[in-house]
């Protein structure tokens, strides 16, 4: 008897020094162990949370979604586990790790176990919580570098508008959206009006800081579904979808409008300028997307030839 006595106590001694937080519930949620780990993260001893509800002690814990968890524990007699990933925490316990300073909680692995009585049935519930704090944050750093670094591969330096590579993705998407679909979609494609001028008489930084300009005007006019890139050099190109020649012809003239009035100040000086645009509506008889570019080239091209400032929709 003695020996088990000590056998008992180390493993109690044990359980409540691991750097792991124990919470031991009955089937009615009510609180029969409460390890260190638990105490010291909540601030809450074992005498002020040992036969309390745990619901009522942790109103900030998801009832719903963790109820669901311990009953199926109770019913499938088998573990559940929930992860940072799926829930970042059950418990609202405040992070004090200086290495993961930057996440304001605790982020939590959840280990949930049934706890059989001699009948059979489940007459404890355990349940097991990881501090994944570092792990999880150096997680979460990893994924936005690679976020920022995708943006990048997917984006014009200048303009921060999608460059030429990934905007004609998004075009080869759309047309084939259209094969299956034939839901109206246009292409336009613009471009500044006698930029070499501009960048002959101003200097290059002009002509970068005319590109810039150009290009927040631009994204002040898409919609949030139009696709916007640089072309190439001066030129500009944009994928409007649910839009047919009409609705793009009024996109193209409000852009049109809006760059002419535009004043581009650099070195104390005030550049104006124009642009000239081409419209393609995609229709069955475009046989592949370059077909399309090259009618939105088209009609940007008739526009510069009668005189620059316009728009032209392209026809056969």
């Amino acid at each position: 008897m003695s020996q088990q006595f000590q056998e008992f106590h180390w493993m109690m001694d044990l359980l409540q020094t691991i750097d792991v937080g124990l919470v031991v519930i009955d089937t009615d949620y009510k609180v029969k162990m409460w390890n260190s780990f638990m105490e010291n993260h909540s601030e809450k001893p074992p005498k002020e949370v040992t036969g309390k509800n745990l619901f009522e002690l942790f109103p900030e814990i998801p009832q719903g979604w963790f109820e669901h968890k311990l009953k199926t524990v109770l019913m499938l007699k088998s573990r559940a586990f929930s992860t940072w990933e799926q829930r970042p925490h059950v418990f609202s316990f405040k992070n004090y790790r200086p290495i993961t300073g930057t996440a304001e909680y605790m982020y939590q692995n959840i280990t949930i176990t049934p706890l059989l009585a001699t009948t059979g049935e489940v007459e404890l519930i355990s349940i097991m919580i990881y501090d994944v704090t570092d792990v999880a944050v150096k997680k979460l750093e990893l994924d936005e570098v690679n976020k920022s670094l995708e943006k990048l591969s997917r984006t014009d330096a200048l303009t921060k508008l999608f460059n030429r590579g990934h905007w004609e993705e998004n075009l080869i998407s759309e047309f084939t959206r259209f094969q299956r679909y034939q839901a109206p979609v246009s292409l336009v494609l613009f471009d500044i009006d006698h930029f070499k001028k501009v960048n002959d008489n101003y200097g290059h930084p002009a002509g970068d800081e005319a590109l810039r300009q150009t290009s927040d005007v631009l994204r002040e006019v898409v919609r949030s579904t139009d696709i916007a890139g640089r072309y190439g050099g001066e030129e500009f190109a944009i994928i409007l979808p649910q839009a047919n020649a009409e609705q793009a012809m009024i996109f193209c003239e409000r852009l049109r409008k809006s760059i002419a009035k535009m004043e581009v100040e650099h070195d104390q000086q005030i550049i104006q300028f124009t642009i000239s645009l081409g419209i393609a509506e995609l229709t069955e008889e475009t046989k592949t997307y370059n077909d399309w570019i090259e009618f939105a080239d088209k009609a940007l091209f008739q526009s510069k030839s009668s005189g620059r400032d316009q728009t032209t929709l392209y026809t056969d």
